[in-house]
């Protein structure tokens, strides 16, 4: 992105890039669940899983801000990095308590 100034293709593809280990993460996520049941340690801990369900739909949002204004596109792409810097405690705390 930096050679071409961030013009709108190469930030949208690189949000494109984004998105593509975001699906996967939530492919991968939604399988290791339905392999131990909904009824697990691991399902109760991820309950509703805002922050993975958000993030993909975000990336969206930003390949789509790419062709109106990159930058705008590289802070939604930023802001969802730092969002996952967050650690999130939930997992850890349901194998806590069971």
């Amino acid at each position: 992105m930096g050679e071409n100034h961030f013009a709108e293709l190469p930030v949208a593809v690189y949000g494109l890039s984004l998105l593509m280990p975001a699906i996967a993460y939530y492919i991968l996520q939604r399988c290791i669940v339905a392999a131990n049941g909904d009824d697990r340690t691991l399902a109760q801990a991820l309950g509703r899983d805002v922050k993975g369900k958000l993030s993909p739909l975000l990336r969206l949002a930003g390949i789509g801000l790419a062709f109106a204004n990159p930058l705008y596109a590289c802070a939604v792409y930023t802001l969802i990095a730092l969002v996952w810097l967050v650690p999130d405690p939930r997992i850890e705390r349901a194998i806590k308590a069971e």
